[in-house]
């Protein structure tokens, strides 16, 4: 495949059909721009798998974005940004890449009790959010976790295909 180098691609990914809200929102924002959406409806959901996992599928889908010439890459998946941004973005340092940030921040900041509460998988934990991004977020506030696995594999299950991408 030959690549235009002036006009190329922006790649976006999910585990699944979530990332097609994203993806709504970049092409109201940026209609002239090309974009290739990738859904792992083979792997969904990533929230209860591994790191190597999560980081396996990540890079496999950049690589493949990567080849068909996207110039930059949004990773719309929250456990993939959480477990892989920082990775890609060393293995792949030439490559823009927008990631997911939890509104924990602004949750924190909102809060009048000061109780901040935080629904998530696993994985998603696994990452630098858990160690990171939601400690430096939070602090000065309480903060739980609670980790929906069912509730997200329930959900992504259902998902209605309203948009026809």
């Amino acid at each position: 495949m030959k690549i235009n180098k002036y006009h190329r691609p922006i790649g976006i990914f999910d585990s699944g059909v979530g990332g097609l809200s994203v993806l709504e929102e970049v092409r109201r924002q940026y209609p002239l721009e090309d974009w290739i959406y990738i859904a792992d409806q083979i792997h969904v959901p990533y929230g209860p798998r591994s790191r190597e996992e999560v980081l396996g599928y990540s890079e496999g889908i950049v690589r493949y974005l990567l080849g068909k010439g996207a110039k930059l890459i949004i990773v719309a998946c929250n456990t993939a940004s959480a477990v892989a941004l920082a990775e890609l973005r060393k293995k792949y340092p030439d490559v823009p890449f927008v990631g997911m940030e939890p509104a924990v921040k602004p949750a924190a900041e909102g809060t009048s009790s000061g109780v901040v509460g935080v629904l998530a998988t696993p994985a998603t934990f696994q990452g630098h959010w858990g160690f990171l991004v939601f400690p430096r977020s939070s602090s000065g506030h309480s903060s739980f976790v609670s980790f929906l696995v069912k509730l997200i594999i329930l959900r992504k299950s259902q998902i209605n295909f309203k948009h026809g991408w």
